[in-house]
């Protein structure tokens, strides 16, 4: 017979996708507060010490957080782009609220392009209502979600698989590409400015990223007001190739420039309340 504390142990993680939901929901925490104790983290999510020191070993190993003793702190990276699990957890009401605006550009038979992306992510949640829609992506989540929708087509372009990402680059994804059209593109950055425009730090995805907006009649970023301003390593938009830039926050200097070289700018309000919710496919 197992000791109690095992037995608990075992129980919380009998079900691996509840498991799996849990550390997200702890990284998160971490990711909001920068630190927090093993004994937090017991309270806030109802499990064992036990359990909770496995969840931290296993995000330590991802390279997501530091463990330290008696709990985590969070882990900064400079210059590099988080992975999947990390990159979803942080601002995510941010990344709701610039969804929420986003969608409300899309129009039954439209065909769309999804850039791999927490954000394009959420936007992907929201499409359960469209009609006769056509949805491109390379951001294997993204496929997950709208599959479900029952008037929602979706083409996965396929390739190489990058590391951590669980989206396609290379040359076979470029090849797919090229032979596509679509009617408006969403796409994220890592960093976007008057001079250089949309950047990222990952040169593969960069190009991935330079096709979708040539095969698209309307260009539409959705960045939040942290990363505007800035460069990252590689831009894939120079300014002229963008109809649209949706963000939570934004100086009106920066806006009034944006708006003098052709881009709408739309400012994500608040959320309705109650609006009901797609969960995460993993």
């Amino acid at each position: 017979m197992l000791p109690i504390s095992e037995d608990i142990e075992t129980m919380e993680n009998r079900n691996p996708v509840f498991a799996e939901e849990r550390k997200r929901e702890i990284l998160t925490y971490i990711n909001n507060h920068n630190k927090a104790s093993v004994s937090e983290l017991c309270e806030q999510f109802g499990v064992s010490g036990a359990t909770v020191r496995s969840d931290l070993r296993e995000l330590d190993r991802s390279g997501l957080i530091f463990r330290t003793h008696g709990g985590a702190i969070l882990k900064s990276k400079v210059g590099v782009e988080p992975v999947a699990e990390e990159r979803d957890a942080r601002n995510l009401a941010m990344k709701r609220k610039i969804a929420r605006m986003a969608a409300e550009l899309i129009e039954d038979n439209d065909t769309i392009i999804l850039d791999a992306g927490s954000t394009t992510l959420e936007l992907a949640k929201l499409l359960s209502d469209k009609k006769n829609l056509v949805v491109i992506t390379n951001d294997f989540y993204i496929a997950q979600v709208v599959d479900d929708f029952p008037h929602v087509s979706t083409v996965v372009i396929g390739g190489k698989i990058r590391k951590g990402y669980l989206c396609t680059v290379g040359t076979a994804s470029e090849g797919m590409l090229k032979d596509l059209t679509a009617d408006k593109a969403f796409l994220g950055a890592n960093s976007y400015s008057v001079e250089k425009g949309a950047s990222t730090v990952d040169f593969q995805q960069a190009e991935i990223k330079r096709l979708m907006v040539d095969i698209a009649s309307r260009v539409i970023l959705l960045v939040d007001g942290t990363k505007i301003g800035k460069n990252s390593l590689i831009s894939f938009a120079r300014p002229e190739k963008v109809d649209c830039l949706v963000t939570d926050s934004i100086d009106q200097e920066v806006k009034q420039a944006l708006e003098d070289d052709g881009i709408e700018v739309l400012h994500a309000d608040d959320p309705p309340q109650g609006e009901k919710e797609v969960p995460s496919p993993l």
